[in-house]
C-alpha cells in the first residue's frame, strides 16, 4: 500500500457545501490541506452527456430505495451544488441552538460572501408569475425564493441538456467547485477519483485516511480528519472506522413534482425553484419546477403519461418536497434501506393535492404526479449522537461536515445551513490561529 509522503494539517473527505467550505477556510488560514474526491474535475459543459456520468451512474451517483424511489447525489469536484437548483433557504437556528450551535455569525458572513437573494422580475418567467398569482389567490403566502446566482452573470438556454443545471450558468450560479478553486489556489491539495473507505485511527485519535484510486490503495496521513462525504457516504466511511451506529433513522426530503398542460402559453426554459412558499404545519415546500429531458421523461414514465412527453413546451410544474420522519438504514455499501411512513404518505398527497389546485386555477388540465425522488440525505451521524456540538466524534480529531451531521429533519435546501456549519468548523479547528503556529 502506497503512502503520500507530506503530513497535512487537515485532510477534508469531499468537495460538497460542507468540506469545500472547511478546505477553503483552513487554507485561507494557512495550514497545508489535501482534498480527497471521489469524482473528477472534468469541466462542466451543461450536455446529458456531461452529466449522467457525475449525477446519475446506477449504483454510484444514482441509488434506489426498496420502493424504486430516485436518490441522485454529484460524484464530483463540487458535489451535488453542481447540479442543485441554487435554492437558498436560512438555517434552522433556533432547533441548531438547542444542540450548542450557534451559525448566527456565519449566517451574516455568508451573506455578505456569496450572491444571495431573490432573482430579478425578469428572470421570472410568465408561467411563474401564472402560478404565484394562482397560488396567492388561494390564500398562499408565495413569492420570490432566495437564489445562489450572481445575476450580472445569466445567460439564456435552450431546450436540451441540463440547462440551468449546467452550463452557460455555471459561472453565474455559486457552486462549492468555486470554493475548491478557491483553497487550491491557496495551496490546498486535491486528489480527485480517491474514493476514501476508511479513517486511520490510532490510540483514539484519527491520524488519516486509507483510499482507493485507479485500482491501488493508498493512505494519506494528517492532524485532522474532516469526513464531507455527503449523508450517505461519511456514514458509511465512520462505520468501516469503528462506528457501527453511524447510518440509521435518517431523513432525505422526499419529493414529487405535480404536472398539467397548458395551452394558451408556452412554458420556456426557467431557473427551478425561483418562487414558492413553505407550508410549515403541513411540513411541505412548494416551488415552481422545471426539469431537464431526462428527468422530465422518467417523471412522465412514472405517471402513466408517455403520451405527453413531446407536450414539454406546454407542461407547467410544482414540486412538493416534505419533511420526511426520521427512519431507515444505510447498508455497509451505502445501499439506502428506508420507506416513506403512513405520515409521509399522507404530506405528499395533501402537497400535491394543494399543488394540483393552484395549476387547475392557472388554467392546466391532465395533471398527475411523477416519480418520487428523495433529495439531500441527512441525520446519520447526527449531532448529540455521534458527534458533539463541535461536530467532533468520538475518535480525537475525527469531525463531520455535511448533512449528516443535522439532527432533525427539516425539509428545507441544506447549503446555506452547511456552509455556515463549515465556517464554524474551520473557526473551531483553527482556534483563530495560522496552522504554524500549532
Amino acid at each position: 500500500m502506497d503512502q503520500l509522503k507530506q503530513t497535512y494539517d487537515a485532510i477534508v473527505v469531499g468537495t460538497g457545501a460542507g468540506g469545500a467550505t472547511v478546505a477553503k477556510e483552513l487554507a485561507d488560514r494557512g495550514w497545508r490541506v489535501l482534498i480527497l474526491e471521489w469524482g473528477s474535475y472534468r469541466p462542466i459543459t451543461g450536455t446529458t452527456l456531461n452529466a449522467l456520468p457525475q449525477i446519475a451512474l446506477p449504483g454510484r451517483d444514482l441509488l434506489l430505495t426498496p420502493d424504486l424511489y430516485g436518490i441522485g447525489r454529484g460524484i464530483t469536484t463540487g458535489g451535488s451544488t453542481i447540479f442543485y437548483y441554487a435554492t437558498s433557504m436560512d438555517p434552522p437556528l433556533d432547533m441548531l441552538k438547542s444542540y450548542g450551535i450557534d451559525v448566527t455569525q456565519e449566517l451574516k458572513e455568508t451573506k455578505e460572501e456569496l450572491p444571495i437573494s431573490p432573482l430579478p422580475d425578469e428572470w421570472i418567467p410568465p408561467i411563474s408569475w401564472r402560478i404565484m398569482e394562482s397560488a396567492q389567490e388561494l390564500g398562499l403566502d408565495w413569492g420570490k425564493l432566495g437564489k445562489f446566482i450572481y445575476h450580472d452573470r445569466l445567460q439564456e438556454v435552450e431546450r436540451g441538456g441540463w440547462g440551468w443545471i449546467g452550463a452557460p450558468n455555471y459561472e453565474a450560479k455559486w457552486n462549492a467547485r468555486m470554493y475548491i478553486d478557491q483553497a487550491i489556489k491557496k495551496d490546498a491539495q486535491i486528489i480527485n477519483r480517491a474514493k476514501v473507505t476508511k479513517v486511520l485511527i490510532e490510540g483514539g485519535r484519527a491520524i488519516g485516511v486509507q483510499f482507493r484510486r485507479l485500482g491501488k490503495k493508498y493512505q494519506a496521513y494528517g492532524e485532522r480528519v474532516i469526513l464531507s462525504a455527503g449523508g450517505i457516504g461519511s456514514a458509511v466511511i465512520l462505520r468501516a472506522s469503528g462506528i457501527q451506529e453511524a447510518g440509521y433513522d435518517f431523513f432525505f426530503d422526499p419529493l414529487i413534482t405535480a404536472m398539467g398542460t397548458v395551452k394558451d402559453l408556452k412554458v420556456s426554459p426557467m431557473i427551478p425553484m425561483s418562487t414558492g412558499v413553505l407550508c410549515e404545519e403541513e411540513e411541505y415546500l412548494l416551488t415552481d419546477m422545471y426539469y431537464p429531458p431526462l428527468l422530465f421523461f422518467l417523471n412522465h414514465l412514472a405517471g402513466f403519461r408517455i403520451h405527453r412527453v413531446l407536450a414539454e413546451a406546454r407542461t407547467v410544474q410544482i414540486m412538493v418536497k416534505i419533511k420526511d420522519n426520521l427512519g431507515g438504514r444505510l447498508t455497509d455499501g451505502g445501499g439506502v434501506r428506508k420507506t416513506l411512513s403512513s405520515q409521509d404518505r399522507k404530506k405528499l398527497h395533501n402537497g400535491y393535492e394543494r399543488a394540483k389546485k393552484i395549476l387547475q386555477r392557472a388554467g392546466a388540465r391532465d395533471i398527475f404526479w411523477g416519480w418520487v425522488i428523495a433529495a439531500h440525505p441527512g441525520g446519520t451521524a447526527k449531532v448529540n449522537q455521534l458527534l458533539d456540538s463541535n461536530l467532533r466524534t468520538r475518535f480525537d480529531r475525527l469531525y463531520v461536515c455535511d448533512c449528516s451531521v443535522i439532527p432533525e429533519a427539516w425539509g428545507l435546501p441544506p447549503v446555506l445551513t452547511l456552509v455556515c456549519l463549515g465556517k464554524r468548523l474551520a473557526k473551531h479547528l483553527s482556534g483563530g490561529k495560522l496552522a504554524s503556529a500549532l
